[in-house]
């Protein structure tokens, strides 16, 4: 029997009401879509192909479309032709976006992911007129899911003037608040391609070490998020023998298979969802797109629920893991610029921050080598670049660990926080550490 869900009304925008639901071809789906609109496409492995390319081949019937998103993990054929019409509009930019960043035709806009759906809901200074977004076949009961795509699209859904769906075989069903009847669309459009993959990046010796420090501090029954890349999957790789963790988070990721088949992810101790693997949103290879299917475990939730602070607050022993492009002596975190170029947003991180601290027995864990560009800099500043955003304030940093150990900064003094910032730097920069 699938475990009971809770009530997402709360933390969803107001449903317009019922739509047309009718089922149409390509190229009836873009001739609905009006010049100078704003169209939110969906993000990550959700993004509508079909829909897209088809928009981008009819670009000439347009003198201007705006297109709304946020992270992206291949570029959309529609950046070919920055202007001519397309401009983007970017929640949290990502490599993928770079062509439209190049070409100034593309505004970036800073928000925590908690902030998104007050964003781009009605009513919100980004609200779309149209949305494109991608979801699976129906099930015996005739609703169809937003599949990998929940967290980011849900409130869309429910509140923008017209929406466009692909239904698509290869996405698959997720329990959750992304179950839609029909009623939710106003046009379906069926298609069969392949899902956008977020293939692991490779594990390494420096990697396993930072994660070695980490995974120390993670005790049985604690509820796990964390972000992407080789730490935390280093990380996972390290919790088998631990004892009822559960998942919470803004992603799950192929690592999450083998944490709960290895019986370590059981969600039985969770103070709330007990029993339950709770994601936004869905990124990994297609083995992990196999792994959710109707998978009764599985839950994909609204962004107030996933990510809002306010429910984060209510998970006990709330371990949140992610990691940072440099971290200044304050504990100031920056991770959205390398380089003095944008590589991504704030996204979740702010939010999980803050829900760590606010969770009783809670820990926010910032994992990073202490080097960049092969050893030539350091990831450890005095301060951040000039220009440069914080993504996490410095009242919020918690633990930091590099291949160094570890520095644990909450209820020290900037002083204190320095000295234990500089403990676990690399040593060849600690002459310009002061």
């Amino acid at each position: 029997m699938r475990p009971e869900h809770p009530d997402f009304t709360p933390f969803l925008a107001p449903w317009r009401g019922p739509r047309a639901g009718r089922a149409v071809g390509v190229a009836e789906a873009i001739a609905a879509i009006a010049d100078r609109s704003r169209v939110f496409v969906a993000q990550a492995s959700s993004v509508p192909v079909t829909l897209v390319d088809a928009l981008t081949a009819q670009r000439g019937r347009f003198t201007h479309l705006e297109l709304l998103t946020a992270y992206l993990l291949e570029p959309l054929s529609a950046f070919d032709h920055p202007h001519e019409p397309f401009v983007l509009t970017t929640l949290q930019a990502s490599l993928a976006a770079r062509a439209m960043i190049d070409a100034g035709a593309c505004t970036i806009v800073p928000a925590a992911l908690s902030q998104w759906p007050a964003l781009w809901s009605a009513g919100g200074p980004l609200a779309p007129h149209v949305a494109l977004v991608q979801v699976s076949a129906p099930g015996p009961d005739g609703r169809f899911s937003l599949g990998t795509g929940t967290s980011c699209s849900i409130d869309v859904v429910r509140t923008a003037p017209f929406v466009i769906a692909e239904v698509n075989p290869q996405m698959p069903y997720t329990f959750g608040a992304g179950e839609l009847t029909r009623d939710h669309f106003d046009l379906l459009v069926d298609v069969d391609h392949a899902l956008p993959e977020l293939n692991a990046q490779p594990v390494g010796d420096l990697e396993r070490t930072i994660a070695g420090f980490v995974a120390g501090d993670i005790a049985d029954g604690a509820t796990l998020q964390f972000g992407i890349g080789a730490i935390p999957a280093a990380i996972i790789s390290l919790l088998g023998d631990r004892r009822d963790l559960g998942l919470h988070g803004g992603m799950l990721g192929d690592s999450c298979i083998d944490l709960v088949e290895s019986g370590a992810a059981t969600g039985a101790r969770k103070s709330i969802d007990p029993g339950l693997h709770v994601g936004g949103e869905v990124l990994g290879t297609r083995r992990l797109f196999d792994w959710v299917h109707r998978n009764e475990r599985v839950m994909t939730v609204p962004a107030a629920y996933s990510h809002g602070p306010a429910n984060l607050a209510r998970i006990d022993n709330f371990v949140a893991i992610n990691s940072t492009v440099e971290m200044a002596l304050d504990g100031s975190v920056g991770a959205e610029m390398a380089g003095g170029r944008v590589i991504s947003g704030p996204g979740g991180q702010p939010d999980f921050a803050l829900g760590a601290n606010l969770s009783r027995g809670g820990v926010s864990i910032i994992g990073f080598p202490s080097t960049a560009s092969r050893g030539r800099t350091s990831r450890i500043v005095a301060q951040l670049d000039p220009g440069a955003p914080v993504t996490v304030p410095r009242y919020l940093t918690d633990r930091v660990v590099t291949e160094y150990g570890v520095a644990r900064l909450r209820g020290l003094g900037l002083a204190q926080r320095a000295e234990a910032l500089r403990a676990i730097a690399h040593p060849d920069f600690l002459a310009q550490l002061g």
